[in-house]
């Protein structure tokens, strides 16, 4: 399938002349975007892996380090509907073929870009000259050029539109096309929607695979051959998930032999209380262990390849997605670890708790609902889930309201224990169009906040749901000793029951959702119910 760059470029076009002032609308319009280079490890001459750009992805479907756009368009002319999409590519040189994999030829970028040109980048400033002379009226388009967050475009490149002879002629600004591009991006199409979904297949099966190697460990599947470990290292079939970095190698593995080059981000691998830690990245430490005692039940993972340990019971949060072709996924799956793979009643109580403010959020989700209320709503069910369990006092503790839903939601303290978002935009990237989704100024926002201001704090969506969008839903439930502190004396908190739970950690639960025309398609294929998780995780599924 060959990326179809130039239905991008037409949508971005759209929404840049969208927002322009009216003086500038008719005016031809040009993109000059410069790709990624390659990186490299502080000061030496080692490769970092290269990703692109995802703006210039999304207009271009080009990988190729080092690359440059020029894109041409104007309203009511032949290229509104057919912009002029130029694409430069470096020539190949003789320490590409020495060192590395070198660009491709012209003649084979041609074949695999839906773009009109392809050029070298030598030819780039003809091509700028050349524009320049067809449009003496253009307004020039970049990214934000003194901004860390995007690849410089070469001050060689600025100067020749600004040169003496170019200056009263055309104009260049930066302060449209990211806001056009995150809006263009914001909703997929269904090239895009395809590839985020397979993102997210290869990432269910990662989770899920990780969970059944936990699970064949307790069922003693994973018995070491003669040697492992001592006159040879143990091959993969013989690895035990007792660490962090152990469960992260095995979900990035598995990604990897699927064909998925880069994670969407630093996988968050949790083992016990620092599943409370939200973007926890070490992944380096081990699980809970204890002594063994008579009457322990015995948890035989730790046992088969000769250890003397007891496996505490605890959860292990992780929240990993990998890409693929730039489209990303998130997933976020909470399991039990020891105790026979089973949850503890405590956290087997938070972990439904939290299963049930993703099912209501999801039942609720349509397009033009605002994404503030579902936010809400998972708060009110936090509250009412916490008063169940005792956590929360209930008004018949003292036979009156000062303990009523509404009394607690308006103090906030439920953010101590669901601090973050339901859920983020998801595209090219983990936490996508930031400007789009979350807009600085927002008139989808009115009146009062409903609960506590507290509750939208830190909401990376903001804006009414639409058709075609792809969102995360993630609740979660967390006992993080920094955010419990400010509020642990609160009248509404039983302090005994609290410190039963505290144990838990963290549970989150993450999928990805197509906001489809009257509800959604969860693209997320590993399944998060209490019975399916345990039955794989203690191997008797």
């Amino acid at each position: 399938m060959v990326y179809p760059a130039s239905k991008h470029a037409l949508a971005t076009f759209k929404q840049l002349v969208n927002i322009l002032p009216q003086s500038e609308k008719t005016k031809p319009q040009i993109l000059l975007l410069s790709g990624e280079v390659t990186p490299f490890r502080n000061d030496t001459d080692r490769e970092i892996a290269f990703r692109q750009e995802s703006n210039f992805y999304y207009l271009s479907g080009c990988t190729v380090p080092s690359s440059y756009l020029l894109f041409a368009y104007q309203e009511g002319t032949s290229f509104s509907q057919k912009p002029s999409m130029e694409l430069f590519i470096p020539e190949i040189s003789h320490d590409d073929l020495l060192w590395s994999v070198p660009p491709p030829t012209l003649e084979a970028a041609k074949q695999t870009h839906d773009v009109t040109h392809i050029d070298h980048s030598a030819a780039l400033p003809a091509a700028i000259q050349t524009l320049i002379k067809a449009f003496p009226d253009a307004l020039f388009h970049t990214l934000p050029r003194n901004s860390p967050l995007f690849p410089r475009i070469s001050e060689d490149h600025v100067q020749l539109i600004l040169s003496p002879d170019n200056k009263e002629k055309v104009g260049i600004t930066d302060l449209y096309l990211l806001p056009a591009l995150h809006r263009a991006r914001l909703i997929k199409d269904e090239d895009e929607i395809a590839l985020i979904r397979k993102a997210n297949q290869i990432s269910s099966r990662a989770h899920e695979t990780v969970m059944r190697v936990l699970g064949l460990a307790v069922k003693g599947g994973i018995q070491p051959g003669t040697g492992a470990g001592v006159d040879r290292p143990l091959l993969p079939g013989e690895w035990l998930i007792e660490r962090e970095a152990e469960a992260e190698a095995i979900f990035v593995a598995s990604c990897r032999r699927e064909g998925a080059v880069h994670q969407a981000y630093l996988p968050i691998v949790a083992a016990a209380n620092r599943a409370s830690t939200l973007h926890y990245c070490c992944n380096d430490r081990e699980f809970a262990w204890g002594p063994v005692n008579p009457h322990d039940h015995q948890n035989r993972m730790e046992f088969a390849h000769g250890g003397k340990r007891q496996l505490n019971p605890q959860v292990l949060l992780i929240d990993a997605g990998c890409e693929w072709n730039c489209y990303a996924s998130d997933i976020t799956r909470t399991m039990p670890v020891g105790n026979g793979g089973k949850f503890t009643p405590e956290a087997r109580a938070i972990y439904e708790l939290v299963l049930e403010m993703q099912k209501l959020s999801m039942d609720m989700i349509r397009p033009g609902v605002h994404w503030d209320a579902f936010q809400l709503l998972c708060h009110r069910t936090l509250v009412k889930g916490f008063q169940r369990l005792g956590i929360f006092k209930s008004p018949s503790d003292d036979q009156d309201s000062e303990h009523g839903e509404e009394k607690i939601l308006a103090t906030g303290i439920s953010s101590a224990f669901f601090p973050h978002g339901l859920g983020h935009s998801l595209g090219m990237d983990v936490h996508d169009v930031p400007s789009a989704s979350k807009p600085t100024v927002n008139d989808t926002i009115k009146g009062v906040m409903l609960g506590h201001e507290s509750f939208y704090r830190y909401l990376r969506l903001r804006i009414p749901l639409e058709k075609n969008m792809v969102v995360t839903v993630e609740p979660g439930i967390y006992f993080s000793p920094h955010l419990v502190a400010p509020i642990r004396d609160s009248k509404h908190i039983n302090q005994d029951v609290l410190k039963r739970y505290e144990s838990v950690g963290g549970v989150r639960i993450e999928d990805v959702v197509l906001i489809t025309e009257d509800g959604l398609e969860n693209l997320t294929t590993v399944r998060s119910d209490t019975a399916w998780v345990e039955g794989v995780c203690s191997g008797e599924f």
